[in-house]
């Protein structure tokens, strides 16, 4: 029970991880971001941000379970078709390809099934046994809302080969997972995942550990290209200069799928607010944003609904075409995008900050 309850905390890089230790990226024992990036607003402790927390209103968990879409996935698409599954976990179908992004199906986001932030009501619909065969998953950081013992168990033999990274193949290794069936990548990396379609590491603001012990991993957004797409995969992070820089270098993208859940005034630089999400889509010269990190599991002290209302009112502001499917509903790029707030029609929906503020 004790090594069981252990593993979930995973291993932290081999000093002697020779792909850190070439990273211009790794300075004095530890990854860093492209700019300067504080965890905390200045002038912030941690006892304050714990009293921040404690002090949540009930609107951060919704009324009434989340509307669900139920439905057999098919095993293969040619065209570009995505899944989302609440928070920051998608399948991706492209080229016959079958690409699972920070899969957790757990009850929780946290190393204990018995405390931390759990799953909405409703979320957990889907499990590792709806999925289809999976070529390759994809852990852009090793937060525990993005890669969760419980589900690698029960990927181990069902995904061929692991992407990540840099260092975070170790939790995988730890856990039961060849270091043959798992590619560790530096920004600006690329390798080759099939014939004409290739995944790029490329930059992220944030932060990685999954204990006291921070930064011994890297993070990544990643740009996932096909010859008939160009798809943005967005990773935990705040707004930089990166983001533009990524445009530039890989743009356009047919879609980004980005952050927008779970920031807050006290830790400003590691999460993007809403309106800080769809600037970076225009930055990124995105043609269809994807606003995931929101709809599964309340970290933050904001409204459940609030990164869903803002952030349609901001692509709204400035022309941003948006997707905004439920969890398991069917979303293609080839036709009309989900574009229905059916976040609305829940009982006891939540005005925005932003309307807050003006009553």
């Amino acid at each position: 029970m004790f090594k069981e309850s252990f593993s979930v905390f995973g291993k932290k890089p081999a000093a002697t991880h020779t792909g850190i230790l070439q990273s211009k990226h790794y300075k004095k024992g530890a990854f860093e971001n492209l700019h300067p990036t504080p965890q905390l607003a200045e002038g912030v402790g941690y006892g304050k941000v714990l009293r921040h927390m404690l002090r949540k209103q009930k609107t951060s968990i919704p009324p009434v379970p989340m509307p669900v879409v139920k439905r057999h996935i098919d095993e293969r698409q040619s065209a570009f078709t995505l899944t989302w599954f609440g928070h920051s976990s998608y399948l991706l179908q492209v080229n016959n390809l079958n690409i699972l992004v920070d899969p957790v199906f757990g009850k929780r986001a946290s190393f204990s099934n018995e405390i931390g932030p759990a799953a909405f009501a409703g979320t957990r619909a889907y499990s590792v046994h709806d999925l289809p065969p999976l070529d390759i998953v994809i852990i852009t950081h090793d937060h525990y809302d993005h890669l969760e013992y419980e589900t690698v168990q029960q990927l181990k033999h069902k995904a061929e080969h692991w992407y990540t990274s840099l260092g975070v193949g170790s939790h995988l290794e730890f856990w039961g997972i060849s270091p043959k069936r798992t590619t560790e990548l530096d920004w600006w990396q690329q390798v080759s995942l099939a014939p004409e379609i290739t995944l790029t590491a490329t930059p992220a603001r944030h932060f990685s550990g999954r204990g006291l012990v921070r930064n011994k991993t890297l993070w990544s957004s990643f740009v996932l290209k096909t010859p008939a797409y160009n798809i943005y995969i967005g990773g935990d992070s705040g707004y930089d200069t990166h983001f533009k820089e990524i445009g530039e270098r890989f743009g356009p993208f047919d879609i980004a799928i980005l952050e927008c859940g779970q920031y807050d005034p006290f830790w400003p630089y590691i999460h993007m607010q809403p309106e800080e999400t769809v600037q970076a889509a225009k930055d990124l010269n995105a043609a269809v944003l994807l606003p995931v990190h929101w709809g599964k599991f309340s970290l933050s002290a904001h409204a459940w609904d609030d990164p869903v209302k803002r952030v349609t009112k901001a692509a709204t502001a400035l022309q941003q075409p948006i997707a905004v499917p439920m969890i398991g509903q069917q979303f293609t790029l080839q036709g009309p995008l989900p574009v229905q707030p059916w976040w609305l029609t829940m009982t006891g929906g939540t005005p925005s900050q932003d309307d807050a503020q003006k009553e």
